[in-house]
């Protein structure tokens, strides 16, 4: 893989969740509820639905789920049939990514791209999508589906728009957050709203926690930028590097452009854009003051959801989506200060 310069060793996703042996256990059930969706497809494509599916991960999607579900009035079957269903769109949205950005690990795994190829990744990753969506059909409130679908819409429409963005340097940081709240923060937001409106909760609550998610949502998908450019494929486990061979410019290699005297600027740009590679570009990013810039975006984006979150209660349960943003939070302020 193309080199972009010395690493800075940024390190991949911390654990959130910290020791909560509740919470595991149920995280346990609501995996092997996932693996098992393999086994309601036709038998000539479980084999590589399955593969998708035990990919593993941290599984936060279905974690910030359950949390809010708890939160909001317990864990009941509803609440971990939607956790399984925001956790099918994702691995299908993984799947289509890593089409687009040609990448060949994910999870210490072979992608299904580099194991299939283009076709039957795309179509893996469609039958995804509409299986989760089938399954949100059957939840007892439409608005629930609802919002499920509109999520994965929002979702694909940040890909669509990042897409037709790559390459281009008029790319603003407001034009960025756009599309990473679409991409990623529609499925953070809608994980951490829909076990509120299972319960039946005020729209002040339903609000917050819409807002809490989408502003945890885009933190994540910052500091997972950072990482794409200042992280190594081994410590992370997946293909890094794919940004900027895809034109794909985030928040710390805008802020460069933005913040570079006029000639470096220009230089930077120049290379981004030209022929002669993309060698040493981390390095310049960090000396602009990038990479610090943004995690410190997404450390002020977390102080914003833990607002969010005094809306929801002081209660013990409560506490532990502040503990897990707080988790977060530390240490991208300990990254930002290195």
């Amino acid at each position: 893989m193309q080199s972009f310069g010395s690493r800075t060793g940024l390190k991949p996703k911390p654990d959130w969740l910290g020791a909560d042996p509740e919470l595991e256990q149920e995280l346990k059930e609501v995996e092997r509820r996932i693996v098992h969706q393999a086994s309601l497809f036709d038998s000539g494509a479980e084999a590589y639905v399955r593969y998708a599916l035990e990919g593993g991960g941290k599984r936060l999607r279905p974690a910030l789920v359950l949390l809010a579900g708890k939160v909001a009035g317990g864990w009941s079957e509803a609440i971990r049939d939607l956790a399984v269903i925001v956790e099918l769109v994702h691995v299908a949205s993984l799947i289509h990514d890593d089409v687009l950005d040609r990448a060949d690990l994910r999870r210490s795994r072979a992608t299904c791209n580099a194991k299939w190829g283009v076709e039957l990744s795309v179509l893996l990753g469609d039958a995804l999508f509409a299986h989760g969506l089938q399954l949100a059909t059957k939840l007892e409130n439409a608005e629930v589906a609802r919002k499920i679908a509109e999520a994965s819409r929002n979702l694909c429409e940040g890909e669509i728009l990042q897409t037709q963005r790559r390459f281009d340097l008029k790319l603003s940081t407001m034009d960025y957050l756009h599309v990473v709240g679409l991409k990623t923060g529609a499925l953070f937001r809608v994980a951490a709203e829909v076990p509120f409106i299972v319960y039946g909760a005020a729209e002040v609550k339903r609000e917050a926690a819409r807002s809490f998610g989408q502003q945890l949502g885009v933190a994540y998908q910052i500091y997972d930028d950072c990482l794409d450019l200042f992280g190594t494929d081994e410590e992370s486990g997946k293909t890094l590097g794919t940004d900027l061979r895809k034109g794909k410019w985030t928040l710390p290699v805008l802020h460069a452009l933005q913040t570079l005297p006029k000639e470096d600027s220009e230089k930077l740009r120049t290379q981004l854009v030209g022929e002669e590679g993309v060698g040493g570009v981390a390095e310049k990013v960090k000396e602009a003051g990038g990479l610090k810039f943004a995690l410190r975006k997404a450390v002020e984006l977390l102080e914003r959801a833990k607002g969010d979150l005094k809306v929801l209660g002081e209660g013990g349960e409560a506490k532990k989506l502040t503990s897990m943003t707080d988790r977060l939070q530390g240490y991208l302020k300990t990254a930002s200060d290195e």
